[in-house]
């Protein structure tokens, strides 16, 4: 049964509950009718019997039963739902009531003795020869508190479609009506809740075979609605990521290409001798190393964001004076500042203090300083300046080169995105370097804006919290 049940789809399962809580509500309402004639009917019949034996025994108040008394009592049984039996002795009532109770006799020695004590004795149970249950009642008569004989006091009863038969009708047609209007209900809603889901089904099977273009129509705001919209937000996330991963894998076979195209070539010249002297062998063999060189560094930013975008990536963070970590950055530099003629300008609040690590950080440092020069003209000039802002230190690195094209600025950060292929090209750019340090700014609450003007420059403007003292 159980495996059964777990075949079935929701929707099933939920119109089967629902026909079984019909089928409870048919129980409980049988077993509520039955209530009411077992315990309402009844024992209302009792109590109108008992009354009525009780205040016809009262008018009994003569010394014997005459025959004027039994006729009033016959009259009485012509013009009244119940039945009287007046006799002188309890041997009698066999002659008037020769019936059997549940298939036993009228009176148990028990009763008898009751009733010669002066107490009543009700009797209910099944009658044959009625084909139906009675309710009655036997009463002593006293006069003078001497026992003149009984009275017998009983009433048939009806049976349940007898004493409902006008309620029964308007409860059939009432649970009908009720059953019609509560399925159209349920299956209205199960329709509502259920179709969303079956689509989401559908939708994913498309999913998970590569297609992400289609979308759930959202007819409602409640969970299954909130559920649908959130399977499109998830669609269209996993659209994006897959748009993503096939501009990633387009970019890297693009720049791996032209690496390997260039070593396969000059590799091919060497092995077949075709250069004229050693000198130009050696061009041959710088340019292959360099080239591969490339691809070393695109392998290793590769990997570097891979590292950064792990969620279980933890940073050694430590207090770092931001000023002494600028200029120590600025020392590796050295050189090619010098052979380009470059000077840079500083200005730096020395008691700016971060949280960050330090390794990471001199990543960002290195990449946004180096752009700064490759992208300088030669003797040029680039700003640095560090202040503190609203519990932020801020870092703005400005050099006036080449400056980045408006169209291109929004796109800046992204990976393998270079505004000048060709030239980055020359400088050995990989496209990865921004967007490394991109991910290590925002693990450290960062935030990094670039402002930039073709042909007069670009600023960098880091900011990361201070340190709370």
């Amino acid at each position: 049964m159980n495996v059964k049940i777990k075949k079935l789809s929701i929707s099933q399962k939920v119109l089967t509950l629902f026909l079984f809580s019909f089928i409870f509500s048919i129980l409980f309402s049988f077993l509520f009718i039955h209530f009411l004639y077992k315990d309402l009917y009844i024992r209302s019949v009792k109590e109108r019997l008992v009354n009525e034996g009780q205040r016809t025994a009262a008018h009994f108040h003569y010394g014997s039963l005459s025959g004027d008394i039994k006729e009033k009592i016959d009259w009485y049984n012509v013009i009244s739902s119940y039945e009287v039996i007046a006799v002188d002795q309890l041997e009698e009532l066999d002659q008037y009531f020769p019936y059997r109770i549940d298939y036993e006799h009228l009176l148990s020695d028990a009763d008898e003795q009751k009733l010669l004590n002066g107490q009543y004795v009700l009797k209910e149970g099944y009658v044959h020869e009625f084909k139906r249950n009675i309710v009655g009642a036997i009463f002593p008569l006293t006069h003078e508190e001497q026992l003149i004989g009984f009275i017998y006091i009983y009433v048939p009863l009806a049976e349940i479609p007898e004493v409902f038969r006008k309620g029964i009708p308007v409860l059939v047609i009432t649970g009908t009506f009720f059953f019609i209007v509560l399925y159209i209900i349920v299956n209205y809603f199960v329709r509502s809740i259920f179709n969303p889901i079956r689509m989401m089904r559908e939708f994913a099977k498309e999913v998970g075979r590569g297609n992400f273009s289609k979308r759930i129509q959202v007819e409602t705001s409640d969970e299954i609605g909130e559920l649908a919209t959130a399977f499109n937000k998830m669609t269209e996330s996993l659209e994006k990521q897959d748009e993503r991963k096939k501009e990633f894998l387009a970019n890297v076979a693009h720049e791996l290409r032209t690496p390997l195209t260039y070593i396969g070539g000059y590799t091919r010249l060497l092995l077949d001798e075709a250069y004229e002297s050693k000198v130009e062998a050696k061009n041959h063999l710088q340019l292959i190393d360099k080239e591969a060189k490339r691809m070393q560094k695109l392998i290793h930013d590769l990997l570097q964001l891979n590292q950064l975008e792990d969620p279980n990536l933890t940073l050694q963070k430590e207090p770092i004076a931001f000023s002494q970590l600028i200029l120590d950055s600025l020392e590796l530099f050295t050189p090619s500042l010098t052979m380009r003629n470059i000077i840079v300008k500083t200005d730096l609040d020395d008691e700016v203090i971060i949280l960050g690590d330090l390794n990471r950080l001199q990543q960002v440092l290195y990449n946004v300083i180096d752009n700064a020069i490759k992208y300088s003209y030669d003797h040029g000039t680039i700003h640095i300046r560090l202040i503190q802002q609203d519990n932020q230190a801020e870092l703005t690195i400005r050099d006036h080169g080449i400056g980045i094209p408006k169209q291109d600025l929004d796109r800046i950060g992204e990976r393998f995105y270079r505004t000048d292929k060709s030239r980055s090209r020359k400088t050995g750019g990989t496209g990865l370097g921004l967007s490394i340090v991109k991910e290590i700014v925002n693990l450290h609450d960062g935030t990094m804006d670039i402002q930039s003007e073709e042909g007069k420059g670009t600023t960098v403007i880091l900011s990361f919290p201070l340190v709370e003292l």
